[in-house]
């Protein structure tokens, strides 16, 4: 009986502790997702980082849309890091950072060691911009650029066969050089999606288009440069764009923050951007060939 009850105690036990562990696992698994955020109680400013090249703006937008619910958070701070990238990201995330103006949030821009280009549209949407005086901004433009080695193949005895619909179906393709009416075709493509650029700063900084196009050259500016053109609201540093959202929303100078943690990235999580930047060498023509970028290089 007393050897039952001895086994009993160490069944619990030990389904105790490895209930325990199992806990612990957990809480730190859930500490380290990326959603998780801190602050304090009662209303707060809501701070978002875009940092490197624009290739999606999935995490984002969920981020707006999260914030944009929450009845707590009063104004959002987004701090900007990024050299621009692909174009149809950083229209959908200047769009969705509209419709949180609409639904009465501040929103204010802060721009770190570079916030060019797309970079640059995503914080135009924003009520205020604040850049640092060494900035790097600007490069208000598009460019469309891609590999041809047709040269190369036939100097080795490499065919690349292509059967098409039309004449212009495989624009941008790296087996053959680019004719003029490829170039036609995409000048005409990189002048409209130049206009969109100009049409978003303009209408981000209340002003004429007339009065951005000189500026708008690909052109870069440090923040003061850029303040003193009126491409930026104020010059200061993070800390002071989240004290100018907190005055904005009467919050005061120093405002409770909430702030997604960012997820450090593991020895994975390079090896896989190395070799997905080694399928965009190897398969540039099943991806999709040029793609257009509001991307300052």
């Amino acid at each position: 009986m007393k050897r039952r009850t001895a086994v009993a105690v160490v069944i619990i036990v030990s389904c105790i502790l490895v209930f325990g562990f199992i806990s612990i696992l957990a809480i730190f698994s859930i500490a380290g997702r990326s959603d998780m955020t801190f602050s304090g109680f009662g209303d707060k400013v809501a701070v978002i980082d875009l940092s490197g090249e624009i290739t999606n703006s999935s995490d984002f937008i969920r981020q707006l849309k999260k914030y944009n619910k929450d009845n707590s958070v009063k104004a959002i701070v987004l701090h900007i890091d990024s050299p621009g990238g692909a174009v149809a990201p950083s229209q959908e995330m200047y769009e969705e950072i509209l419709k949180v103006r609409q639904n009465g949030k501040i929103v204010v821009a802060s721009f770190g060691s570079v916030a060019a280009s797309g970079g640059y549209y995503v914080g135009c949407a924003a009520d205020k911009i604040v850049a640092n005086p060494g900035t790097l901004t600007g490069s208000i433009g598009v460019i469309l650029s891609f590999p041809t080695a047709q040269k190369l193949m036939e100097k080795i005895g490499l065919n690349w066969e292509t059967i098409k619909s039309g004449e212009l179906k495989d624009v941008g393709s790296f087996s053959r050089a680019m004719t003029t009416e490829d170039e036609r075709m995409l000048k005409a493509v990189i002048d409209d999606t130049y206009e969109q650029f100009v049409e978003a700063v303009a209408k981000g900084r209340d002003r004429d288009k007339e009065e951005i196009y000189p500026f708008a050259d690909g052109s870069i500016f440090t923040g003061r440069q850029a303040y003193n053109i009126g491409l930026v609201d104020t010059l200061g540093s993070f800390e002071d764009a989240v004290s100018m959202a907190g005055e904005m929303a009467d919050l005061g100078p120093n405002p409770d923050i909430v702030r997604e943690k960012r997820r450090e990235p593991s020895f994975v999580d390079y090896l896989t951007g190395s070799m997905k930047f080694m399928e965009k060498i190897s398969d540039f023509e099943a991806t999709g060939g040029p793609a257009l970028m509001y991307l300052y290089r």
